[in-house]
Formats: C-alpha cells, sequence, structure tokens
C-alpha cells in the first residue's frame, strides 16, 4: 500500500530532523559533542542488536566486510562529529538545511573519479546548493555566519556522501539493518578513541533524568527510528520518492530550532533553504530510473 509507504517515508524525515531538539538541550546541560553521540550511537547499537536477536540474524562477518565496516564506520564518525559541533557555530536548522547538500557531492564524485556523465540537471543543480549556500552564509539580517560553522558543515556533507558512495562501490552485501548496526558500532568505537584526545572531550555521564531522557531520544527517535521508518518507506515506494520526502529533515529541523530554541528565520534564509531543498530534488529527479548512489539513500543513518 503506497499510503504506508509515503507515510513511513514523511515519519522517517521528521524523526531524522529532530537531532537537535536532542542535541541542544544536552549541550546546554554541559554535555560535549563526543559524549552526545556516544551516548546516541551506544544506545541506537544496543536497539539494533536487539532488532538483530530478535529476528534471528547471523551476527558473523568476514574480514573483507569488517575492514569496509571499519572504514564506514570512521566516515561516519567524522561525518557526525562535524555535524555536531556545528550546533555550536550556527543554528541547528541552518547546520542541518547545508548537510542536505551531500546528494548533490555524491553527484559531484560520481562524475570526478567514476567517469559518471556531468548532466545539465546536475550543473543546475550544483550551482542552485552554491547560491542558497552563499544566502544562508550572509544570514537572515545580513550579518555573516560563522566561517567555521559553515566549513564544519561542509565537511560533515562530504564525508557522509563519500560513505554512500563508499557504500554503493564496495562489494558487501548485506540487510541495511546489519550494515547500520556495525557502521555504528564502529563509529561508536571511534568516539571513545576521539574522546581521548583532549580533556574537553573527554566522555562524561549525562548529569541528570533530563539529559538522560534527550540521550535516549537521539539513540531511539533521529537513529532507529528513523531507519526503521526509511526501510519500509524504501521497500513500499522506492528509493527516489523516499529521498524526495527526506526535505522533510532540513525543514523539520529549522522549524524546531524556530519554535523551541527561538532560532531567527527570515525571507533570505527562506530563500536559501528553498534554493539548497530544489538543488537536491533535482538530483533525486535527474537519476529516478537508476539505481546510482545519488539515488540509493536506503543506507542512511546519519
Amino acid at each position: 500500500m503506497k499510503h504506508k509507504g509515503i507515510i513511513c517515508g514523511i515519519l522517517a524525515a521528521i524523526c531524522y530532523g529532530t537531532n537537535p531538539f536532542g542535541a541542544l538541550p544536552l549541550y546546554a546541560e554541559g554535555v560535549n559533542t563526543s559524549s552526545v553521540l556516544f551516548y546516541r550511537f551506544s544506545m541506537a547499537v544496543l536497539m539494533l542488536g536487539a532488532m538483530l536477536v530478535a529476528e534471528r540474524k547471523s551476527f558473523r562477518i568476514n574480514l573483507q566486510e569488517t575492514k569496509v565496516l571499519g572504514s564506514l564506520g570512521l566516515l561516519f564518525a567524522a561525518s557526525s562529529i562535524t555535524y555536531y559541533q556545528s550546533f555550536h557555530f550556527m543554528d541547528a536548522g541552518i547546520a542541518s538545511t547545508i548537510l542536505f547538500v551531500y546528494p548533490v557531492m555524491v553527484a559531484v564524485i560520481m562524475a570526478a573519479f567514476f567517469k559518471e556523465r556531468v548532466t545539465l540537471v546536475t550543473v543546475n543543480s550544483i550551482l542552485l546548493a552554491l547560491a542558497g549556500i552563499a544566502l544562508l552564509y550572509r544570514g537572515g539580517t545580513g550579518v555573516t555566519l560563522s566561517t567555521v560553522g559553515i566549513l564544519l558543515v561542509m565537511v560533515s556533507s562530504l564525508t557522509y556522501a563519500i560513505y554512500i558512495v563508499v557504500v554503493n562501490q564496495s562489494s558487501i552485501r548485506m540487510s541495511s539493518l546489519k550494515l547500520t548496526f556495525y557502521v555504528l558500532l564502529f563509529c561508536m568505537f571511534a568516539l571513545a578513541v576521539y574522546s581521548t584526545t583532549s580533556p574537553d572531550l573527554r566522555l562524561m555521564l549525562p548529569p541528570s533524568p533530563r539529559a538522560w531522557f534527550f540521550a535516549c531520544w537521539l539513540g531511539l527517535v533521529p537513529t532507529v527510528l528513523s531507519l526503521v521508518f526509511m526501510t519500509i518507506a524504501v521497500h513500499e515506494v522506492g528509493a527516489t520518492p523516499t529521498a524526495i520526502m527526506g526535505a522533510l529533515e532540513p525543514l523539520t529541523a529549522v522549524a524546531i530550532g524556530v519554535m523551541v530554541f527561538e532560532e531567527s528565520l527570515t525571507v533570505r534564509l527562506v530563500i536559501g533553504i528553498l534554493l539548497i531543498l530544489s538543488a537536491v530534488l533535482l538530483i533525486v529527479l535527474g537519476k529516478r530510473r537508476s539505481s546510482r548512489p545519488a539515488d540509493r539513500l536506503s543506507h542512511k543513518c546519519r
């Protein structure tokens, strides 16, 4: 039933868009970025592991799969760290919107390194994305956004684009649930190591019941529930419609930022957001009949 897939696609995008709702309150209580991400992914790993056990799926992986999954975990950790760090430098809604240029980056990577033909759609998408980012960079009141924040989100988007390309170009074959479990497991280990690089990044327990709630929220809603709903949506209506509904992710983050955290929203920001979303929709619709990485977003677990 297609309406089931559409509902699940919408829910998946909305669930993922609630990342700022969980992260920003933890930051306000003094929890550092590495701890926020570690508890998000450790709780998600526990939940996904329980789902694999319930479905009686094998946890077995070979050495080659371990190497690929380990590399994906490192890429995912880098993308997550830079994305969550950007919340310290700019509004979460803007960060979430800029992050959404990753399908455009996937198309560019495929053209540059895998000889995929550069189409007019790709060129127009790049121009639209750049125009949107330029508008967001100037901010809503003409005040320039943090250059560090912009760079962090762009690095996050690029490392996630590379992640998608690696997933789709590798010979690894396993269910999305099992792949996500191991990617997040390796990502969790990478975050634990990252936390030892500086005293300011050391892992710390959530300081209050409220903090524990938001840590659990991050593991459940924008991670596990988003994955489950997205998998159902891809099965019911396909990858392209699911990717298009993914445009609700940054819109949800913007809405939460404005309504919950009193972030600013002006005409300039709205136009910038719409330009970036239009760029992504062009890329996705342009590949609607192919199975290339820009259209195969079913491994999403950001």
